[in-house]
């Protein structure tokens, strides 16, 4: 049996996606909007129906800790951003990505991603792993690797965030 590139790197998302299965099948609904510190990032309604993210251009200084809401916004971003690049689209505007607004919307938001991403492997050789990517990436290759990175690092996040919100039973619930 030979194994590719391509090969591993689905390896490797699939390992990182069941890891963060088990968070996203425990998510209740209050955890999306916990905020765990004073200075928080999150998600707001902005009265049309939609969420707007915090954001600033440079990274502020003391970094505000995320929301699960944030980290889950931010994911579908440069999830998006990611696999247009691979595709060849365009990338959406940051303000073009839209927060679905409550946990389990989020989840099969986050599950239909998961399966666009698949889509967009199975679109991908082995040689096609060495087509250019735009920086901060040099390769296709480099880009799927980081895609794999990026996820298991939110996924962390959000792991912790939930644990943390579940062992501290007081903590009050969302602000918004």
């Amino acid at each position: 049996m030979s194994s590719s590139r391509l090969d591993l790197l689905r390896w490797q998302f699939d390992l990182t996606w069941a890891l963060f299965e088990y968070h996203l099948e425990r998510l209740e609904p209050d955890d999306v909007l916990w905020e765990p510190a004073a200075l928080t990032w999150t998600l707001h309604p902005n009265g049309s129906g939609t969420w707007t993210p915090d954001w600033a251009e440079t990274e502020p200084d003391p970094v505000p800790v995320p929301t699960i809401a944030w980290v889950t916004w931010h994911i579908g971003w440069w999830w998006s951003t990611a696999a247009a690049h691979v595709t060849g689209a365009t990338p959406p505007e940051r303000e073009a990505v839209t927060w679905p607004g409550d946990a389990p919307s989020v989840t099969a938001w986050l599950r239909g991603l998961r399966d666009d991403w698949h889509t967009t492997l199975d679109g991908l050789t082995d040689a096609g792993l060495d087509a250019p990517a735009p920086e901060p990436w040099s390769t296709t290759a480099t880009l799927v690797a980081w895609v794999n990175a990026e996820l298991m690092k939110n996924a962390a996040e959000i792991g912790q965030l939930r644990l943390l919100r579940h062992a501290r039973p007081n903590a009050p619930g969302p602000t918004a």
